[in-house]
């Protein structure tokens, strides 16, 4: 189930980036729902909402070893599913992330809300993933 979702993230993730890059035009919004979903291609060179531009030997290193460590606490038997499964979101964001750091050297986003920083479908598995593992940390004791 764990690889299931980590790969239908990622798979779904950078096929939208494919459209994303192949039919918009760089910084050019195109309203979907008018005054509140757009979307708009963004190269972002930096982490999240755009912070530490040009640091991607940085970023590359955190992501590589996010994943390991979430990898690692995914073969736990122990943990319970909703931990798996925030981490498995965690994991499916980071590397559809650094997939395009290491392809381009940036990430590719393009979910345009207007009232926040452009995103993409990795960066809202991970932050999805962030919330449910903030959750059961906080109110699951059988987390180890």
């Amino acid at each position: 189930m764990i690889l299931a979702i980590v790969s239908s993230v990622i798979f779904l993730d950078q096929l939208s980036k494919s459209f994303a890059t192949r039919f918009l035009q760089l910084n050019t919004p195109v309203s979907l729902i008018k005054n509140f979903l757009y979307i708009t291609l963004v190269h972002n060179h930096g982490a999240a909402f755009g912070m530490l531009k040009n640091q991607l030997f940085l970023f590359v290193s955190i992501s590589f070893f996010a994943i390991l460590f979430i990898f690692l606490q995914l073969k736990n038997k122990k943990n319970p599913f909703i931990f798996k499964l925030s981490l498995s979101l965690i994991l499916a964001g980071s590397a559809g992330n650094l997939i395009d750091r290491l392809r381009f050297g940036y990430v590719i986003d393009f979910l345009d809300l207007r009232f926040w920083p452009v995103f993409n479908l990795a960066d809202s598995a991970l932050t999805i993933g962030a919330l449910l593992l903030s959750w059961e940390l906080l109110f699951n004791k059988n987390v180890t």
